[in-house]
């Protein structure tokens, strides 16, 4: 019998034999060679994280706690994101495939997949497996766009992972004149600089302080300030700060509430910080009542998935996720070095398990089948 990578129970990994159904009309039957999960969203239902006992209720356009049900059909769970394939077998009524073809899509982690051919797509001539399951982090840091960075911008990227490694490119693309990238993790940041970052930081050695490391090394330290004049009631009109220190424009992609406090730090008077995290846990680490409040920073919460877009119609899923494929496919965004480690599929349980317990061994991890 085939078998899929499922968490039985909060960080439980382990392979399950499953069986192959017949095929119904219009399935087919795809044999895996790639796949890999995602390193956020996936584990924070995996750990059954505080995040993942509140649903979001489509009517109500909020979160609710998620009901007795619900739970319990929180496991067992499939594991994975992506995956890659051959069409080994074709249902009655099937007009894409005709059998052999590579194929890739949103799938988990298994030998086999039975599901509608509209589920899965031919892969691109010049689309590798590893680039063809980083769509969905291409897709995800395709949010950056919210952050809104202009011609010159001084930018800070917090966190390295897939997403982050392709927000930086996009950065670059976007037209940032200076990006310094955030990680604790040594060859994320090695690959952060190959990628187009100007300067990157290792939190860790900054006394937990990263954002001042960030406003002392860009921006002004003095700017010519207007006379204060007392007005009606006793108040001062003066700027609240000397100089015009910090970046223009944060990002924060880590998932971590204390490196949004160390990015809103980091980010100058007046300037945006754009949130493409899903944070799992309670916010600790997080003090609205500092820079937040006194320096009047934008925050913006940015996802793809969360539709319409802001600039719909102009802006779709669809959209992004064309554009994110082409540039994969042209060389435009490289994924080069952001799939690994890659293991066999025979290895997977405990390669996933590392990926929770130990994420500085892993940027994104692959499974290799056959």
């Amino acid at each position: 019998m085939p078998l899929e990578l499922i968490a039985s129970g909060p960080r439980t990994p382990e392979l399950r034999a499953y069986d192959e159904l017949p095929l119904c009309t219009g399935e087919i039957r795809i044999r895996s060679t790639f796949a890999s999960p995602k390193h956020g969203t996936e584990l924070v239902a995996y750990r059954d994280a505080p995040a993942a006992h509140r649903v979001y209720d489509v009517e109500l356009g909020a979160m609710r706690p998620r009901t007795a049900r619900e739970a319990s059909d929180a496991f067992p769970r499939p594991l994975g994101n992506m995956a890659v394939g051959t069409v080994s077998e074709i249902g009655a009524g099937v007009t894409r495939f005709s059998g052999g073809e590579t194929v890739f899509g949103h799938l988990p982690i298994r030998e086999t997949h039975t599901v509608a051919e509209r589920m899965v797509d031919p892969l691109p001539p010049g689309l590798s497996p590893e680039a063809a399951v980083c769509l969905d982090p291409a897709v995800m840091a395709l949010a950056i766009r919210e952050a809104r960075i202009g011609l010159g911008d001084r930018v800070a990227l917090f966190g390295l992972g897939a997403i982050g490694l392709f927000a930086v490119q996009l950065a670059r693309l976007a037209g940032a004149s200076h990006i310094t990238a955030v990680d604790p993790i040594a060859p994320r940041r090695a690959l952060a600089l190959g990628f187009g970052a100007d300067v990157v930081l290792d939190p860790s050695e900054l006394d937990g302080d990263v954002g001042r490391a960030i406003r002392e090394l860009t921006g002004s330290r003095e700017t010519p300030q207007p006379d204060g004049g007392r007005i009606a009631g006793g108040y001062v009109e003066a700027s609240t700060q000397s100089g015009q220190r910090g970046v223009d424009v944060a990002v924060e992609s880590t998932g971590v509430t204390s490196a949004l406090h160390q990015a809103i730090r980091a980010t100058r008077f007046g300037g945006t910080v754009c949130v493409l995290s899903f944070y799992g846990n309670e916010a600790t680490g997080l003090h609205l009542g500092e820079e937040f409040h006194i320096n009047q920073i934008e925050l913006r919460s940015a996802r793809s998935q969360s539709l319409p877009l802001r600039d719909a119609p102009g802006w779709s899923l669809s959209r992004l996720t064309e554009l994110a494929l082409d540039w994969l496919i042209s060389g435009k965004l490289s994924a080069k070095g952001i799939v690994d480690p890659i293991v066999p599929f025979a290895e997977c349980v405990a390669a996933y398990r590392a990926i929770d317990e130990h994420p500085e061994r892993a940027i994104k991890l692959g499974i290799r089948f056959g």
